[in-house]
C-alpha cells in the first residue's frame, strides 16, 4: 500500500474567515474524490485547529500501489481540485511511502 501525505499553508491575502471557508471547501472537494476515483482506498483531510502546528491543511490518503497513485494524480477530477487548491493554499509538502 502507498500512503500519500500532503500538507499546505493558507495563502496570504485572505482573511481568517476566508481561510476557514477555503479550507472547508478544499476538504469537501478532496474527500468527494473518493466517489469518483476508484483507485482511492482511503482519503481524509484534516484542517489545523491547533496553534502548535506549522501547516494548516493535511491530506492523508491510501492507494494500492504507485500505479493507482499516478492514476489519481492525473485524473481530471483531481486536476480540477488541485487547480482550486493552488488558488487558496501554498507551501505544498508531500511524502509518499510504502506502508
Amino acid at each position: 500500500m502507498i500512503r500519500h501525505i500532503v500538507m499546505w499553508n493558507y495563502k496570504n491575502g485572505f482573511t481568517e474567515d476566508e481561510n476557514k471557508t477555503n479550507a472547508k471547501k478544499v476538504k469537501h472537494e478532496l474527500e468527494s474524490l473518493t466517489g469518483c476515483i476508484k483507485e482511492i482506498v482511503e482519503l481524509r483531510v484534516h484542517i489545523n485547529e491547533l496553534s502548535t502546528s506549522n501547516m494548516d491543511v493535511l491530506l492523508d490518503s491510501l492507494f494500492e500501489n504507485e500505479e493507482a497513485l499516478a492514476t489519481y494524480k492525473f485524473h481530471p477530477e483531481h486536476q480540477r481540485v488541485a487547480a482550486f487548491i493552488e488558488t487558496v493554499l501554498n507551501n505544498r509538502v508531500c511524502m509518499d511511502y510504502e506502508s
